[in-house]
């Protein structure tokens, strides 16, 4: 390969500066199976420089097939489309692409709210997949007919025709008899997403001819199987060949073929697939990407600071009260058949037997999670008296709680782990619960389909539970504060609270470099990765480099755009800590200094952003400041998406506004401030969690663990906050034309302070920063706005 290969799949005329050496790099290190940690701010060519070298080791080599991207924030997923779509339109053989969605989003049933809303659209889908399944069971030696006409599938999985178990007429017959414009059918077409299906609204059951018993089924479903497992829909249908949701959608909907099958038929012929983190790392979600996880995936990982955290959530597991009751109530369900006669328990026992259970087994599985949903009463309800003095719901705390259950400093075992030991409840059982519960979910849905069984998935959780180590995973029991009618709970402090067992995942960075080492290489990247050294270690790429001799190259860029369009300051003032400032409301020295820094900043034309250390800090500053400037003064609070969305519409519209937000806030990451949308922003103090919390403790105690005790500290609170500061202050400057203020302010900023953190900005913003203490501030900012009125 030529190392000017990748110029001809570049989607743009030239490249900008920095992106010619990513792609290059990139490429060296995919071929030789390696990772790219490379750290560049807006306007580097992140996205085209990551495609350009994928689709270059696609096409060039023979080592990869793919190149999966994810990314966590729905912009950047459009941004990837987009240019892969720039880069198909010059190609005289386009990357066919696919951009990946929920089964939610797709179902048309689901969509339209034709489920009954006692039923998730996963568990009703995989309900009528079943019975479909069922219907459509041609058997050995069943007679299958030509596909012709509308059926014809574009696209069709390699091995469909080879090992068919299913009869493609009976599925085309099932397909039409839900046809809406049947004489015989009074309901109007099935429409969503401004396309009408070829299927009535309702869910259609099967017809006498193919089966006795009133059996509902998908009529989406049906027609994927008279379709030869095959899609209608091809690339050649989506814009320069790349298929989104808004092709994907409607066009199968109108062919009547279920939208997620023909979506995961495109998978296996893409080129280029782009999704979200679970895609990758959710063990739930992953299934859809069975098969296309291997040596020849190139995989490019974006914002890559936030694979942490968010791997941690998708890994830390939760099991409601409620739940609980539910897998023991399907335990209790099928003790109840049995028992109802010696004929009976015998049916039952041969039952489960098939599936490798038996009575006795689903009996002792039913006694543990019975007394676990007792044990989990009493420890609330002993740890509200404890701690408050009372049960009484009007009394207690208005937000979540945590109660740990083992010091998160220590690598105890949990309490509910040493409890069911003392209570003779053994390792073997608990591991057997998964097991357990599939073999009584199996045989109680051969007499009930509608019966939405938890055993499973609750016995395979507990299992876990059981399993796990005690210090890369937290167990807790997670309070939310949700209040509920007294006649709705049978506990007095549910009427508060809804309690759950939640299994906190501490160490992500094993799981990571497990999803990293199935793939052929790739990109990890991120506008805020510094310090890189850091981020290799806690994501495990020091480690999969060391165990697998797999290479891992740093690249940090500058920011491409003129620098004299920018100020940018560190403000010397105290430490803005709970210490130091007091109580909002309380007249500190420190406050005052931070009043001043706050209408300094706010005053600056234009829209200005201020990020504070949580949403208390940021309720002060925006009262505050709605008396000292004369302008709108916005303030966030940790509200729902569509408030955020509202708030933010309000801050673009009419004239400059002052938006105040948490630094740890969803405003300060993924939302794009182009154009005139920001001219400033300040970020006060730096933005660590709540280092009391049990959780936040007991990560810092694993990365202590982990990495030693000196860098627990470091590596698990003040590396990922400093990236908070540094993600706000990146939203001002999105263009080259663009012109805007930068304010870091408290002395932890500054180098050599006490506790400081810089060391742990870019190199570029290490030597771009000017350190000036307040009282200067007002005249350099009014000499910059000056200079670009």
């Amino acid at each position: 390969m030529s190392e000017s290969a990748w110029e001809s799949v570049f989607g743009f005329e030239e490249p900008y500066a920095n992106q010619a050496d990513a792609i290059e790099t990139a490429i060296e290190v995919g071929k030789r199976r390696g990772f790219l940690a490379m750290e560049g701010p807006c306007g580097t060519g992140k996205t085209m420089a990551a495609l350009t070298a994928g689709a270059t080791l696609v096409r060039e080599t023979s080592r990869f097939e793919r190149v999966l991207v994810v990314t966590p924030v729905k912009q950047q997923l459009q941004q990837f489309v987009d240019d892969l779509r720039a880069m198909n339109a010059d190609l005289d053989e386009p990357m066919n692409g696919v951009s990946l969605v929920g089964k939610r989003d797709l179902c048309p049933y689901g969509r339209e709210d034709v489920f009954p809303r006692d039923a998730s659209t996963h568990e009703r889908c995989d309900d009528l997949r079943e019975n479909t399944a069922a219907l459509v069971e041609g058997g050995e030696g069943s007679t299958r007919g030509t596909t012709t006409g509308e059926a014809t599938a574009a696209l069709r999985p390699e091995d469909a025709l080879e090992d068919a178990w299913w009869d493609a007429g009976t599925a085309r017959r099932l397909a039409r008899d839900a046809r809406h414009d049947d004489p015989e059918t009074l309901s109007g077409a099935l429409a969503t997403a401004g396309a009408e299906s070829p299927y009535v609204r309702h869910q259609p059951s099967a017809p006498d001819e193919v089966s006795d018993e009133d059996t509902l089924y998908c009529p989406f479903e049906a027609d994927w199987y008279g379709r030869e497992k095959g899609s209608p829909l091809g690339f050649e249908d989506a814009e320069n060949h790349v298929v989104t949701v808004d092709e994907l959608l409607p066009g199968a909907v109108e062919y009547g073929t279920c939208p997620h099958r023909a979506q995961s038929v495109l998978l296996e012929h893409a080129d280029v697939v782009v999704g979200n983190y679970n895609h990758l790392f959710d063990p739930g979600t992953r299934p859809l990407l069975e098969g296309l996880l291997d040596e020849g995936t190139f995989v490019v990982v974006d914002e890559a600071h936030r694979m942490e955290e968010r791997v941690r959530d998708l890994l830390s597991d939760r099991i409601g009260r409620h739940t609980l009751v539910r897998a023991r109530n399907d335990f209790q369900t099928l003790l109840g058949y049995a028992r109802q006669s010696h004929e009976n328990e015998r049916e039952f026992d041969q039952k489960l037997a098939d599936y490798g259970a038996t009575l006795d087994a689903v009996e002792d599985a039913k006694n543990l999670v019975d007394d676990i949903v007792g044990w989990l009463d009493d420890r609330v309800e002993s740890h509200l008296s404890t701690e408050y003095g009372t049960l009484d719901p009007d009394r207690l705390p208005e937000r979540d709680l945590e109660i740990p259950l083992r010091d998160p400093e220590t690598n105890e075992v949990d309490d509910l782990t040493e409890w069911a030991e003392e209570s003779g409840y053994t390792g073997g059982l608990w591991r057997s619960l998964g097991e357990v519960g599939s073999a009584v979910e199996a045989v109680l849905n051969e007499g009930d389909n509608d019966r939405q069984c938890v055993c499973t998935a609750v016995g395979q959780l507990l299992g876990a539970w059981w399993e796990r180590d005690h210090v890369g995973f937290f167990r807790e029991i997670e309070l939310e504060h949700a209040p509920a009618d007294a006649g709705s709970v049978s506990r007095t402090y549910e009427q508060a609270y809804t309690p759950a067992l939640v299994t906190f995942n501490c160490m992500p960075g094993d799981q990571i470099r497990d999803v990293l080492e199935e793939v052929g290489g790739g990109v990890l990247m991120s506008a805020t990765l510094e310090p890189i050294d850091v981020f290799r270690e806690v994501v495990g790429l020091d480690a999969l480099a060391e165990t697998e001799d797999r290479p891992v190259v740093e690249r940090t860029y500058d920011m491409v755009f003129p620098e004299s369009n920018r100020a940018s300051f560190v403000v010397d003032a105290a430490p803005f800590t709970r210490t130091n400032r007091g109580e909002p409301g309380e007249s500190t020295r420190t406050r005052d200094q931070y009043e001043y820094v706050l209408r300094t900043v706010a005053r600056s034309p234009g829209n200005v952003l201020v990020c504070m250390p949580n949403y208390r800090e940021a309720a002060w500053a925006g009262e505050y400041l709605a008396d000292a400037v004369e302008k709108d003064v916005l303030v966030d609070s940790s509200s729902s998406n569509e408030a955020t969305d509202d708030l933010k519409a309000e801050f673009f519209a009419g004239d400059g506004k002052v938006l105040v937000t948490s630094t740890r806030g969803t405003l300060t990451e993924g939302v794009d401030y182009d154009g005139e949308k920001l001219a400033a922003c300040l970020v006060v103090g730096i933005p660590l969690v709540n280092i009391g919390s049990p959780r936040v403790r007991a990560v810092r105690h694993a990365y202590g663990d982990a990495f030693g005790e000196e860098k627990a500290f470091e590596y698990a609170l003040t590396v990922p906050a400093v990236r908070r500061s540094r993600q706000a202050i990146g939203r001002v400057i999105r263009g080259r034309d663009e012109v805007g203020v930068r304010v870091l302010a408290g002395r932890r900023y500054v180098e050599g302070a006490r506790h400081s953190v810089h060391e742990y900005l870019s190199p570029e913003e290490r030597a771009e920063f000017v350190r000036m203490t307040p009282e200067f501030l007002g005249d350099q900012l009014d000499a910059f706005w000056r200079d670009h009125k």
